[in-house]
């Protein structure tokens, strides 16, 4: 069942509303779908770039492969329903929860929760599952479960959205019964803790642990006002990636022109994007602005 808001369009005065041509969810979902286009139509039968992506309780002891924690989180099953619902979801909230906390902060809050999710299904599955084996040609060989699938960032996502706007009107997919936010967030809690279940009745291959690891780290990041690109430091937040400035002719009015159009560039991102998307040098280049203003002001 999809989950869209039903006044997201008719407000667009509302401080979440979308402004840019491009979002990293828009990104996320285009990746998304390719993966699963190129699959069903290069390999229909073998489905072999699913069963690249995916990643197996195996994993865990093969250092070389832990880039599986976060690809099985682009690649889905068969069936178109598994990555529309997933991706409906993602397309209708997750660009309301991108401009609360910002494009960057976003992607590392998204990827995170791939992360988290998975490898915690991997030790989970390890510790509490007996072991599975195939015979082959009269060799015993192990049988690992393989996980895919978005869901649990996804619901993650969700969880954030109902935490950010508890009283916001949604409406569910297909049928079109409008449902307060919070209501949501707490049947998916629900909903997820029975099908983990052992005596529950939806017991079967929806990873729910992967949903309820989704949403815990969702609420753990809004309860404890977590942000990722500082806890991670300059090396999680990308910082490390940007040029340094080279040495230049010391120029004032040069340098006043260049201050100017940078304050533009981040007044126009923060517009776009939240203050939480701006950078330590972004701040202090602020800061800066203001302070020579002031100057001015009282020469």
């Amino acid at each position: 069942m999809g989950i869209y808001d039903r006044d997201y369009y008719r407000e667009p005065s509302r401080s979440f509303s979308v402004r840019a041509p491009q979002t990293i969810v828009v990104t996320i979902i285009l990746i998304n779908v390719v993966l699963w286009a190129a699959n069903g139509l290069l390999t229909p039968d073998s489905r072999a770039i699913t069963n690249a992506l995916a990643v197996s309780e195996d994993v865990l002891w093969k250092p070389w492969l832990w880039w599986k924690f976060l690809t099985y989180g682009f690649a889905h099953a068969k069936s178109p329903m598994h990555i529309l619902f997933n991706m409906l979801q993602l397309f209708f909230l997750g660009r309301i929860v991108e401009q609360v906390y910002g494009r960057g902060e976003f992607l590392r809050v998204y990827l995170t929760m791939l992360l988290v999710g998975s490898v915690v299904w991997a030790i989970t599955s390890a510790v509490f599952l007996e072991p599975q084996y195939v015979v082959q040609n009269g060799v015993q060989l192990p049988v690992f479960p393989s996980l895919i699938g978005a869901s649990g960032a996804v619901l993650g996502v969700v969880i954030l959205f109902v935490l950010n706007f508890p009283q916001q009107t949604l409406t569910l997919f297909p049928i079109p019964i409008p449902v307060k936010a919070w209501v949501i967030g707490v049947a998916l809690v629900v909903f997820n803790l029975a099908g983990a279940s052992d005596q529950s009745p939806y017991a079967g291959n929806t990873a729910y642990g992967v949903h309820l690891t989704g949403m815990a780290f969702a609420f753990l990041y809004f309860h404890n006002r977590w942000n990722l690109g500082r806890l991670g430091g300059p090396l999680f937040s990308g910082e490390w990636l940007k040029r340094r400035p080279k040495l230049r002719i010391h120029d004032p009015e040069q340098e006043t022109a260049e201050l100017s159009k940078e304050v533009d560039r981040i007044l126009e991102k923060i517009h776009q994007q939240g203050e939480d998307s701006l950078t330590r040098k972004e701040r202090r280049t602020l800061e800066n602005a203001s302070r020579e203003y002031q100057k001015r002001r009282q020469g």
